[in-house]
C-alpha cells in the first residue's frame, strides 16, 4: 500500500514540477539529444556483451528521448552489470523526469530492503550515488543510481525536480538523465566490488557523452 502511495506522491509531485516549469521557465534552449550508443563497448576492463531491448510499453510509460540498456561484465568476475541511462530533453509539455527506481523496481516484483547515500571518488571529482537493495523471490539485487543534469550530480528524486526548476531558470534548459547500475547478488554475499568500480569507470565517459 505504501509504494502505492509512493507512486502518487510522486505523481502529484511531477505534475507540480511541469506546470512550474511551463509557468517560468521562458523559451527554452533544447539541447541535441545525446547518441547513446556511442557509450564504448569497452571500459577499463569491462567488456559489453549485450544490448538489451526496452519492451515497448516500458519506452511509452518512461517518454524518454533517447535511452539505452547494455550489459557489461569483466573477465574474471563472472558477475555481469546491468547499465541503464535515459535521457529526457525537456520538462515542459508533460514531459517528466525518468521514474524513481524507488517507484519502478518494487513495481516489477523487486521489493526494498535497504537503501543508503554513498560517495564515490572518480577522475572528476566526487559524486553521490544512491545504494538501493532489493530482493525478489529470494534473489537480492544492488541497484546504484543517480540524477545527472549539465550542472549537478543528485541522488534524491525531489532535489532533482527541485533544481530542474531552477536550472531551468537560469539555463533555460531542463535535460536531465538518470543513470542506473544493477547486478544480481550472490547468496550470502556482501555488496560485491563491481557494481562501485563500474560506477566509478562510467561516470566520468558519461559527463563527456551527455549535452553539457
Amino acid at each position: 500500500m505504501r509504494y502505492r502511495h509512493a507512486a502518487l506522491a510522486v505523481a502529484v509531485f511531477m505534475a507540480g514540477q511541469a506546470l512550474a516549469v511551463h509557468t517560468f521557465v521562458g523559451a527554452e534552449r533544447l539541447p541535441s539529444p545525446p547518441d547513446l550508443n556511442r557509450l564504448p563497448q569497452s571500459i577499463e576492463g569491462w567488456r559489453g556483451y549485450a544490448d538489451l531491448p526496452i519492451a515497448a510499453a516500458t519506452a511509452q510509460q518512461l517518454g524518454a528521448d533517447r535511452a539505452l540498456e547494455r550489459a557489461y561484465m569483466r573477465p574474471g568476475s563472472g558477475l555481469p552489470v546491468y547499465l541503464f541511462v535515459a535521457w529526457f530533453q525537456s520538462q515542459r509539455g508533460g514531459a517528466t523526469q525518468p521514474h524513481s527506481p524507488r517507484v519502478c523496481l518494487p513495481g516489477s516484483g523487486w521489493l526494498p530492503i535497504e537503501n543508503t547515500e554513498i560517495r564515490l571518488n572518480t577522475s572528476l571529482g566526487e559524486i553521490p550515488v544512491e545504494r538501493y537493495v532489493v530482493m525478489n523471490r529470494g534473489v537480492r539485487g544492488l541497484a546504484l543510481y543517480w540524477y545527472q543534469t549539465p550542472r549537478r550530480v543528485i541522488t534524491s528524486e525531489w532535489q532533482a525536480k527541485f533544481f530542474t526548476i531552477v536550472d531551468g531558470l537560469r539555463d533555460r534548459r531542463t535535460d536531465t538523465a538518470i543513470v542506473r547500475i544493477f547486478m544480481t547478488l550472490r547468496p550470502g554475499e556482501g555488496d560485491p566490488p563491481e557494481g562501485v568500480e563500474f560506477a566509478r569507470a562510467v561516470y566520468p565517459i558519461l559527463r563527456g557523452l551527455l549535452p553539457r
